[in-house]
Order: structure tokens, then sequence, then C-alpha cells
């Protein structure tokens, strides 16, 4: 990281970090999770999750690629209930999948999301908690729960690390912490 990157530092699940903080829009940046390669976090995390979803009745934890798959790994673990993560990118192997298409505050461009055959048959009229690292806008869990409904999977949870923006938004997910935007006055 540039040495002249402002960051913002959170302590979530015990654990201290500097998020860099990166431009999304003009005028607008946000601080950046990626948990990717972090193992202490992704694990303090999803042991908190984990912690957070217990008294719920699932039966499959779900995420999105890319950056979510170590945390639901973690919080699989904690939990016991085994995962599915739905692709962005389909694959040949994936047979006939169940699609959404999603628009990520990062990327700024659409996106889809796959449910591949082997994985609608694990969800296919059980209930789900969704996962995801940092739900800031909302279209990647309104795409989740879209695949899930055509999946004819019941979403019964939704958890994160991070929610971000208006903390009023997100009163029905089950967080850690929420993060500021940033805005240039």
């Amino acid at each position: 990281m540039p040495e002249t990157r402002e960051t913002y530092a959170v302590e979530i699940a015990g654990v201290k970090r500097q998020l860099p903080l990166f431009e999304v829009a003009p005028g607008l940046r946000i601080a950046v999770l990626n948990i990717l390669g972090d193992t202490e976090l992704a694990d303090a995390c999803g042991k908190e999750l984990g912690k957070r979803l217990q008294g719920i009745e699932y039966d499959v934890l779900v995420t999105a690629e890319a950056k979510s798959i170590p945390l639901i790994c973690s919080v699989a673990r904690e939990t016991g209930k085994e995962y599915v993560v739905l692709r962005k990118t389909y694959k040949l192997y994936m047979g006939e999948t169940i699609e959404a298409e999603t628009l990520s505050i990062t990327t700024g461009k659409p996106q889809g999301l796959h449910l591949d055959e082997k994985d609608r048959v694990i969800v296919r009229g059980r209930k789900v908690a969704l996962v995801d690292d940092v739900i800031s806008t909302g279209s990647t869990l309104k795409g989740m729960r879209k695949v899930m409904e055509l999946a004819g999977a019941e979403v019964v949870a939704e958890a994160a690390i991070f929610t971000e923006g208006d903390p009023e938004d997100w009163t029905h997910i089950i967080a850690l912490g929420h993060l500021p935007l940033f805005r240039d006055a």
C-alpha cells in the first residue's frame, strides 16, 4: 500500500486492522476490507458470526465469491453447517445454473451470481443464512436472495462482518460492525 494512502482504523472480533480508503465515485471513498489471506481476521470474524447465528434455525450457509470465501469457511467450521458459494463467472462444469445479476460498489459494473447444479440440490427446500464480508449497497445481498428464491430455498438470516452507509438500512443484518462512508467536504 502506498505510504500516502489514508486508512480507517477498526477493531472487529478482537482484531485490529487499518482499512485503506479507496474512491469509488467522485467525492466518495470507502474503507476496503479484504480478508483474503488474513487468516487471523477471517477466523475471528467467522467464530463471532457463528456465535451470533446460534438460535437461528437454518441448514446451509451461502455466500458470493470471492472475498467472503475464507469467512464462510470459518463460519461453517464454527457452526458445523455446510456452505455454498455463488460464483460470479459461469464455468462449464457448473451445468445448468440459476443466475441473478448484481452491481458491486467496488467494481461499478454488473456481475452475475451463479448457483451450480450440485449446489441447487443442497439448498432446495432448505433454510439458508446469507453471509457477506461487507454489505454496502445491498446489491449482492439482493442477488443472493433472488438466486435462493429461484432455487426454492428460504432465506432466514443475513450476516456480515460490516455494514456500510446508513446504519438504519441494515438493522435486520447480523453484523459485527459498521463502516461509515467518507465524503469529500
